[in-house]
């Protein structure tokens, strides 16, 4: 997968342009950047990293897709973490840099 110099605005944009097929598809309520991007630390190597809510509970399957869904959208590695999978002490850090996409 070839790498794009992306900023946080053109994911927006990209992701705003989908928001209505994520949601129909796999009940996406929300997104949000985090990580080497938001902190202005991103590489050549690195991914793009996403929290995303549901509104309904998706399977294990539906969630690799999405994530695979994300990345053909964006061009990029996806990182999709779950937020109500968040451990405590790095869900407190990611919430506090998140980026509500």
């Amino acid at each position: 997968m070839g790498k794009k110099n992306l900023t946080i605005e053109d994911i927006r944009k990209v992701l705003a342009l989908h928001r209505d097929a994520l949601e129909a598809q796999y009940g996406v309520l929300e997104l949000g950047l985090f990580g080497s991007m938001v902190r202005g630390e991103a590489d050549e190597k690195s991914d793009i990293d996403i929290l995303v809510s549901f509104s309904k509970n998706i399977d294990y399957f539906d969630f690799l897709d999405l994530e695979e869904s994300l990345e053909k959208l964006l061009g990029m590695p996806v990182d999709l973490v779950e937020r109500r999978a968040l451990k405590p002490y790095i869900g407190e850090r990611i919430l506090n840099e998140m980026v509500i996409l």
